[in-house]
């Protein structure tokens, strides 16, 4: 092969690699409350979903439904998820959600799985250290500018609630993280949030 062939060859290598975009499949969790459930993540002052990257072999249904489970102990049932579809998010990665309708569950019965080590400290933290239901008007608060647009901007979380309660009352959840997962009592949310109930 020639010089010029080959650096043609490489070019289109290049630019698909540093072109090509990252995946994060996630899950938006609504309830007939007009509620997100989000996740707060260990050592940040905001909130996300229940997401993360896309692994080999995986389609972004089950990567989405991997990273629930671990990051909520929540295992949805992929029936009951509606596609929202791929969504541009950082100049770098992309998200491909999905949505399900659930009840208020107690979020004090979540636990995340995943873990990462602790700059600092050399410990094995969760990735989330706590969980909360809040309204849609609040994701511009409590998430990070880009989450926000994508939640807030390129999705309408009222029509994507319409859209679930349409389809069917609520989801099925396959299991819950502890025994007993229960409705929460429907209570006032505290306007701020003084951190994890765990160390």
């Amino acid at each position: 092969m020639g010089v010029a062939p080959l650096r043609r060859a490489l070019g289109r290598w290049a630019m698909d690699f540093f072109i090509r975009k990252r995946l994060s499949c996630g899950v938006v969790i609504l309830n007939d409350a007009d509620e997100l459930l989000l996740c707060h993540v260990t050592g940040h002052d905001h909130w996300d979903l229940p997401k993360g990257g896309i692994d080999a072999g995986e389609t972004p249904l089950q990567a989405a439904l991997r990273e629930t489970r671990e990051e909520t102990g929540l295992q949805l049932d992929a029936a009951g998820l509606l596609d929202l579809g791929r969504l541009d998010y950082r100049p770098k990665k992309d998200l491909h959600l999905f949505a399900t309708l659930l009840p208020r569950i107690d979020t004090a019965q979540l636990v995340c799985e995943s873990r990462f080590a602790d700059a600092a400290s050399g410990r094995r933290l969760p990735e989330m250290d706590g969980y909360g239901w809040f309204g849609f008007a609040r994701v511009s608060e409590l998430c990070t500018p880009k989450l926000s647009t994508v939640l807030r901007g390129r999705l309408d979380l009222a029509q994507v609630l319409g859209r679930l309660q349409a389809r069917s009352p609520v989801a099925t959840l396959l299991g819950a993280p502890r025994a007993g997962l229960r409705p929460a009592r429907p209570v006032a949310l505290k306007e701020t949030w003084d951190g994890p109930a765990f160390p």
